[in-house]
């Protein structure tokens, strides 16, 4: 299961969202810096409004969401690549995770510590940013020492990797982080093996007071944070309050829905930040759908049938024969399998389809 990591300054809410995601209490929040040493790591359901239409197509009780994992990772500090607040042990949890989002503080609070003493997210970003092309720089230098020993036998990837390397260094000193490189199909297959914690997709959340969350746009933090991700490296931006997010911890569905809308909002930031997050990490859903159950199944955009069988169970890969396929869409419009197939709707796709997010699926497969 692919992870994101959760980051950011100490006290700008991270552990608070990481518990209102994971709906629970696990991480410790504090007024302190540091009140998170070892990562945090909770497995969170992605709400899907597609799944209950298609429960009661199935005429099920039964609904399984897709799922991917967060992980809490303590507050960085300035000078974490150097050792700074336990910062060694810190940027390896980053380096562990598949995408990054980052908690950037968007209100004011003079009960609640800034460790840096005022509120200025682009600084605060900065900070965190700097941190992690350092700590990339002096990965890319220890590399370099060994890929150049091993390159000397001829190896074909050592000698790939210093390629890059060399490439990378210049943009890296230049306070650029890896992913703003342009890079061709095999450089980035080469980028992976060298595990850059800036080669990382970002997605910047904005966290705001209760207030804010109406309307967000008159949140100048919030409305600079967006202009940096989109100017800097086409980042996507999310707005919450891992305040509200936490008091929804303990509320069922209506108290929930009664209390976004007293703050004049329909959907939680929480929702809203899983959904993204699965986006930034590549990700998209299929459906299965019959009596016993009706379930989202995460696959990576690009996979072809086969590989979204196994998904399900490595034999629907291995023996692969066709997927029976019709289009969320083209089910609902329809309601039902029979109308579906009549429309014309119901198709059967070989190993060569390329699967779409919303498709609805039944794999034909040998035992």
């Amino acid at each position: 299961m692919l992870q994101a990591g959760i980051v950011g300054l100490p006290n700008v809410g991270k552990s608070t969202l990481f518990n209102a995601l994971t709906r629970t209490r696990k991480a410790e929040s504090a007024n302190y810096p540091f009140c998170t040493i070892d990562p945090n790591v909770g497995v969170v359901q992605v709400p899907d409004t597609r799944l209950e239409p298609l429960k009661e197509i199935a005429q099920t009780t039964t609904v399984i969401p897709a799922a991917i994992e967060f992980v809490d990772i303590a507050g960085l500090v300035e000078g974490a690549s150097k050792g700074e607040g336990l910062g060694n042990k810190f940027l390896a949890n980053i380096r562990e995770v598949d995408a990054i989002v980052h908690v950037v503080r968007c209100f004011e609070d003079e009960d609640i510590i800034h460790n840096m003493g005022s509120i200025d997210p682009l600084r605060d970003i900065e900070v965190i940013h700097t941190e992690l092309v350092l700590s990339d720089i002096s990965s890319l230098e220890s590399q370099r020492e060994k890929l150049v020993k091993k390159s000397r036998s001829g190896d074909k990837e050592a000698l790939e990797s210093i390629e890059l390397i060399d490439r990378l260094l210049p943009h890296l000193n230049e306070n650029k982080p890896a992913i703003t490189l342009s890079m061709n199909e095999d450089e980035l297959i080469t980028l992976k093996r060298l595990c850059l914690l800036s080669a990382k997709k970002v997605l910047y959340a904005c966290n705001v007071s209760e207030a804010d969350l109406a309307d967000p746009s008159q949140n100048p933090y919030v409305k600079k944070v967006e202009s940096f991700a989109q100017e800097s490296h086409n980042a996507g931006t999310c707005v919450i309050s891992a305040f509200v997010e936490a008091e929804l911890i303990d509320f069922d569905a209506t108290e929930a829905t009664e209390y976004l809308e007293s703050l004049g909002i329909k959907d939680s930031g929480v929702s809203i930040l899983i959904r993204s997050t699965y986006q930034l990490l590549g990700l998209a859903s299929y459906f299965t759908a019959g009596e016993k159950e009706v379930r989202a199944w995460t696959f990576k955009n690009g996979m072809k049938a086969p590989q979204c069988a196994g998904v399900i169970h490595t034999d629907f890969e291995q023996g692969f024969i066709k997927a029976e396929i019709v289009s969320y869409e083209d089910l609902i419009a329809a309601g039902s399998v029979q109308k579906a197939k009549e429309a014309g709707k119901y198709r059967l796709e070989g190993k060569e389809y390329v699967f779409k997010d919303g498709d609805v699926t039944v794999f034909r497969f040998n035992k």
